[in-house]
């Protein structure tokens, strides 16, 4: 089939665009059109230019020493990430490709923070069109380009459905990265937990904040890179005991989780609206319990979620043997 990709903004967790585009290749289906916001727009972009599994390759050698190095912490930018070392990587990737000469339809989504709107950016150079999408608010500096200040595409529209209106496909499939966490108690007890569940569950067990770790402390050990850090640190819980001794639990985020909270919320909200104006054909949610939005250095396994998630939804669309 011919298919059209709405590709969501969630960090980290973008990782798993990768993981789709991998199953919907394995089935023989082909992509003829790409919109993506933030992460969507870096992996839409690159897949339409061709560039994709050389820049998978490069992601899952990543470690998380290298991706500290990459995300290149400053108290002086509008973002604390200047993040340029990972646009160079993309740059040095893609070339001189430009949107307008790509064998596939893309758009990459970005927010003018003037005007107050979403922008689309479908000509000129890609790796610029990338740059403007990511820029995550108060964590990577806005990017001027044609005169106008552009951020992440996810502060006004985390799953861009509307630019694939005009795509000539056979199916559109929107990937949210906002989804609910799937291992959560059901309302009906089940045999067991399918390996997705499993995996997801013991990802989100074992994973600790990026910034927080004995690595980053001796890798960015200057009262800058500490005053930055702790922005992104998880404070843990806090205990308060009341007169009849009952312990409550309260999360103590740190200033990042709560802006990343904020905006999870904020775009869930945004996305609602998306997909009633604009209903694919098939939803696939990834959930944010994946990965955190900075855990650039776990490409590998959340790429894995992504083809698991994606083969489990395309299944529902046909019997096993439509594929073989």
């Amino acid at each position: 089939m011919r298919v059209a990709l709405s590709l969501g903004s969630g960090g980290a967790r973008g990782y798993a665009h990768i993981g789709v585009i991998n199953e919907l290749r394995d089935r023989g289906h082909d992509v003829v059109g790409v919109a993506g916001s933030s992460m969507g727009a870096l992996v839409g972009g690159l897949e339409a230019a061709g560039k994709l599994d050389e820049y998978t390759a490069w992601a899952t050698s990543l470690t998380q020493r290298a991706v500290l190095r990459l995300l290149d912490p400053s108290l002086t930018s509008a973002g604390v990430l200047r993040a340029d070392k990972i646009l160079d990587a993309v740059r040095e990737i893609l070339g001189d490709a430009v949107i307008e000469d790509l064998a596939i339809p893309f758009t990459a989504v970005a927010t003018d923070l003037i005007a107050g709107k979403s922008v689309w950016l479908q000509r000129g150079p890609v790796d610029a069109a990338i740059r403007a999408s990511i820029a995550i608010p108060g964590v990577i500096k806005p990017h001027v380009l044609d005169g106008r200040l552009l951020a992440d595409g996810g502060i006004l529209d985390p799953l861009p459905m509307a630019p694939l209106a005009a795509v000539n496909a056979d199916l559109i499939i929107a990937v949210s990265l906002g989804g609910d966490d799937p291992t959560r108690a059901a309302p009906e007890p089940s045999p067991g937990p399918g390996p997705t569940t499993e995996r997801l569950s013991r990802m989100w067990r074992n994973t600790t904040a990026l910034l927080d770790t004995t690595t980053a402390r001796s890798l960015l050990d200057t009262p800058a890179a500490k005053t930055v850090l702790s922005r992104f640190a998880n404070d843990g819980v806090e205990v308060d005991d009341h007169d009849d001794h009952t312990e409550i639990v309260v999360p103590r985020l740190g200033g990042f989780e709560v802006l990343n909270r904020a905006i999870d919320i904020a775009q869930a909200a945004l996305m609602r609206h998306t997909l009633a104006a604009y209903p694919p054909d098939l939803l696939i949610e990834v959930p944010r319990t994946v990965a955190r939005s900075l855990e650039f250095h776990r490409a590998e396994e959340v790429i894995e979620v992504g083809q698991e998630l994606a083969a489990a939804a395309l299944d529902t669309l046909a019997p096993p043997t439509s594929h073989a």
